[in-house]
């Protein structure tokens, strides 16, 4: 069994890599910096020796290294059972203070990527003929708007719009579609700020939500999956 993971080193993407590999999935993973991806591929390695680890640095906001990271995922995987489009940025901006150019980088990284590399792993799930599942890691961001964040706010919206056409379409091939909508998530994302990580949501959790669906029977899929702090979002 494969799985796929972009932005796999850090946060919900490390969660979701940890949890698949300790089950036994062999480990397709990308990210931007080589030492934590080595890093990862060791410790994954370490929690199961018997599986396989393949990671490649991408910047998936780069539409020829994502195809580049798709086809090593070809080459090196008979099948694709999983794929979780998690990489993101995120940054605070009043929408007249976000830089020139940032709305463009924003949507190639949350969104762009998501699509791209859909399109491009899509044709080996559906010759497989056993179905599949892709989790595109959206936000609570995707249903309603906070403040500073505009484009962060866009590119997730598109993303739940995203997974939901992918729905439409892939129903009928047995690949299931879900969109994760997590609320605060103790990540990398609050470097600098002054938390109490009690007060959000461990990314272990969102780990947790997106195994036990995948475990579902073949009958059964959960379209939207919203987690939210217990004491609601900041």
């Amino acid at each position: 069994m494969n799985i796929v993971i972009t932005g796999a080193t850090k946060g919900i993407g490390r969660a979701i890599a940890t949890k698949f590999a300790k089950a036994g999935f062999n480990i397709a993973a990308c990210a931007r910096n080589a030492d934590d991806l080595a890093a990862l591929k060791a410790y994954l390695q370490a929690l199961h020796p018997d599986i396989k680890v393949i990671c490649q640095v991408t910047d998936v906001a780069d539409k020829k290294q994502v195809q580049a990271f798709a086809n090593l995922v070809k080459t090196q995987f008979t099948s694709v059972e999983v794929l979780v489009n998690n990489a993101a940025m995120f940054q605070v901006h009043p929408f007249m203070d976000e830089p020139e150019g940032y709305i463009e980088q924003v949507m190639a990284t949350n969104l762009y990527s998501s699509y791209h590399l859909s399109r491009f792993l899509l044709p080996k799930m559906l010759e497989q003929g056993t179905g599949g599942y892709i989790f595109n890691i959206c936000s609570v961001a995707s249903l309603q708007a906070f403040t500073n964040c505009a484009a962060y706010n866009i590119s997730k919206h598109a993303l739940l719009g995203l997974s939901r056409s992918l729905r439409a379409e892939l129903k009928e091939h047995n690949i299931k579609v879900s969109s994760v909508m997590p609320g605060a998530t103790f990540t990398n994302a609050w470097d600098g700020v002054e938390i109490d990580p009690n007060r959000i949501m461990p990314p272990e959790d969102i780990a947790e939500t997106v195994f036990s669906c995948y475990h579902l029977s073949d009958r059964t899929v959960v379209e939207d999956i919203i987690l939210r702090p217990q004491l609601g979002d900041l």
